[in-house]
């Protein structure tokens, strides 16, 4: 009717107009999203191998038959969990990557390029984790512990460790006193409190705690050079498999 205002909502009423109102988002540049996601990944990688784990190669064959490796070849690749040694301590049979002492570190060569530009990318590339770190890290089982004396040889080639002779499946070759003086004719040494000794499972070939026993450690490596626990082989395809670390204490 004429001069009737009607209150009722017309088809439009309270819809606003095409390209009125609040903005569209937009996304950011490829220029600042790309560089921004790198950042993200890097910072993730640094927490996950600073935290919680990261892969090494092994390089020789002192770990033989459990873990592969020689010079000059590409041998297995591992997982170094550093999260278990944080929930408790590092027990014997364990396999760990430590950082060398300063006797283990002779003829020890630097990984990082002369070139002065290069070997600061490179530093950088080890403090974020893609990288290398310049430093001689080391596997090998953890035979003894701080307290426990290791040394001497049962009738049966075994080593003894608190006058026990162990049981280690591990090992290279099945240890005879003619065959493999080495594995037992030493010390006996007593660990100290915090440290540990440690072997290589391929005994004829392994340069380890038997043969640093002149140092300030008598050969042990302190608790806070441990790295983490050898978790598994994750590379080449053919040897992936968790690495054992079975209950060998004595007492």
């Amino acid at each position: 009717m004429p001069g009737h205002s009607s209150t009722e909502p017309g088809p439009h009423d309270g819809v606003p107009a095409r390209g009125v109102g609040k903005a569209e988002k937009k996304g950011q540049p490829w220029y600042i999203e790309i560089p921004m996601l790198v950042v993200i990944a890097l910072v993730l990688v640094f927490v996950f191998q600073t935290f919680v784990g990261r892969v090494y190669q092994i390089p020789s064959e002192s770990m033989e038959p459990t873990l592969h490796g020689c010079a000059g070849c590409t041998g297995d690749r591992i997982f170094v969990d550093k999260i278990s040694y944080r929930l408790g301590d590092p027990e014997p049979g364990d396999v760990v990557v430590f950082k060398g002492p300063d006797s283990w570190n002779e003829g020890y060569q630097s990984i990082r390029s002369d070139n002065p530009v290069i070997r600061t990318l490179q530093n950088i590339g080890g403090v974020i984790g893609i990288v290398p770190p310049d430093e001689n890290d080391l596997v090998k089982r953890i035979i003894a512990v701080g307290g426990q004396t290791v040394g001497g040889c049962a009738p049966d080639g075994r080593l003894l460790v608190d006058g026990q002779p162990l049981d280690e499946p591990y090992v290279n070759e099945e240890p005879t006193v003619v065959r493999n003086p080495l594995n037992c004719a030493f010390g006996p040494v007593t660990v100290p409190e915090g440290n540990y000794w440690v072997m290589g499972d391929n005994r004829n070939n392994s340069a380890d705690s038997r043969f640093h026993m002149g140092d300030e450690f008598q050969g042990t490596i302190p608790e806070e050079n441990v790295i983490g626990k050898v978790q598994a082989v994750i590379l080449p395809f053919s040897r992936i498999g968790t690495v054992d670390s079975p209950d060998i204490s004595v007492g």
